[in-house]
């Protein structure tokens, strides 16, 4: 049996970080990842900030392959063909060291293990792991699918994405639920640059994300996106699996009807479709992450339920934790300290960090708009009542409008209810 020092399950960005940050701290390190390379199996909507990036291959933005600089962020609401929109732009995000690109994973993925391949990490590809080995209820390496496949280490990180099967048989996790994942379905579609720039008001290979809720996921937890690539758009839908059972929507049902709406529709005609692809998403929350150490293994990433989908931030997360294990197990490896007390400190960084202050800051988030569907309901179509009646010029007086427009938002949710929705948004968001 060869043995490593770091074994790491799973080549998304988690596990290449930790790969990465193991092996540059002088461990022997391997990668075992199921796909025929990095980023075939893996999917994300595309947005990639710069800075945890950069904390894990410094300056990573003059060779890796990205798309556009994101220049603007624009959020809306849809209300059957009416729309509500608000933006923000920079054109300062434009420049070095920038806020964020959109990217393709596969190609990113690929990049991403030869910088771990450069750190002097070795990348299995084509293997499954199947279970862990133990010895004294220490974790001392991993079973996989080959003949005579066992490998042993002094440490294992385990990040194999949202389907937490080996989390489950190590005892840290719970099965996945539907209240606990979303699904996601994304296109590609290819549009000349020129017709990106012209469509998006954007200069020259400057980028623009377009974030929409409310009839977009047809009132559904969840919301849809347009980002916009190269020589495409990526085009998206995700919503909360339980919803999505109970109303009987597939999700290309659901992106269908998306593509359809007017606001939409305009903006990717002309376009022609490239790549379809689905994926789940880690939407359990603060209170529904799993016990991320045990003697000898670290979860990190989706695998550990680390997901803001407010602010779309899932791959940074990922490396954000994937770099603190490989860090942890290195100090673990180097002290020979593999206790209950050693890996903790794992726990202790990452609550020190952005990504579980993050992860306990909107810890009431989900449940919030679980209990109150009406919330993606009612307020996206109240808002696009309120804003056709006060910006419609028909000579009613400005006061009587004011008073029609108070009436109709009564008609649709009560003073009562608006109050209590208030306070629980500020419960659940500040």
């Amino acid at each position: 049996m060869e043995n490593f020092d770091v074994i790491v399950v799973g080549g998304g960005p988690a596990g290449l970080s930790a790969a990465i940050s193991a092996a540059r701290a002088g461990m022997k390190t391997v990668v075992i990842e199921r796909g025929d390379y990095p980023g075939t199996k893996n999917m994300m909507g595309g947005i990639l900030y710069t800075d945890p990036t950069d904390d894990v291959v410094p300056e990573f933005w003059k060779e890796a392959p990205l798309e556009r600089p994101i220049i603007e962020q624009r959020f809306g609401m849809l209300s059957g063909d009416q729309s509500v929109m608000a933006a923000y732009r920079d054109p300062v995000w434009a420049d070095e060291p920038y806020n964020a690109h959109s990217i393709f994973r596969v190609p990113f993925d690929r990049w991403l293990a030869q910088q771990a391949e450069k750190a002097g990490v070795m990348i299995i590809t084509e293997t499954v792991v199947i279970d862990f080995l133990y010895q004294d209820q220490k974790v001392v390496g991993v079973r996989t699918g080959r003949e005579e496949g066992e490998l042993g280490a002094k440490m294992v990180i385990l990040a194999e994405g949202v389907n937490n099967f080996l989390a489950v048989q190590a005892g840290l996790a719970y099965p996945l639920t539907t209240h606990t994942v979303a699904v996601a379905v994304k296109e590609v579609i290819a549009l000349p640059s020129e017709t990106i720039e012209d469509r998006f008001c954007l200069e020259k290979g400057q980028g623009a994300t377009i974030e929409l809720y409310g009839d977009s996921t047809d009132g559904m937890m969840g919301s849809a996106f347009i980002y916009t690539n190269r020589e495409s758009l990526s085009v998206g839908v995700g919503a909360l699996l339980e919803p999505l059972i109970q109303k009987h929507w597939t999700p290309n049902d659901l992106i269908e009807a998306f593509k359809a709406k007017p606001y939409v529709k305009r903006l990717l005609q002309g376009g022609e479709t490239k790549e379809y692809l689905a994926h789940l998403i880690p939407e359990g929350g603060y209170d529904q992450m799993p016990k991320i150490y045990r003697r000898g293994l670290l979860v990190a990433g989706d695998t550990a339920m680390l997901m803001n989908s407010l602010n779309r931030e899932g791959a940074n997360m990922a490396m954000t934790s994937g770099k603190i294990a490989g860090e942890v197990a290195a100090q673990s490896i180097q002290r020979d300290d593999f206790s209950d007390q050693a890996m903790a400190v794992y726990e202790s960084r990452l609550r020190d960090s952005f990504v579980m202050k993050d992860m306990k800051h909107y810890r009431h988030m989900g449940k919030f708009l679980e209990e109150n569907p009406h919330l993606l309901e009612e307020y996206p179509d109240m808002a696009a009542q309120v804003l056709k009646m006060y910006l419609t010029v028909d000579g009613i007086p400005k006061k009587q409008r004011q008073k029609e427009i108070l009436k109709k938002v009564y008609q649709i949710r009560s003073k009562r209810g608006l109050l209590k929705d208030i306070y629980g948004a500020w419960r659940a968001f500040l």
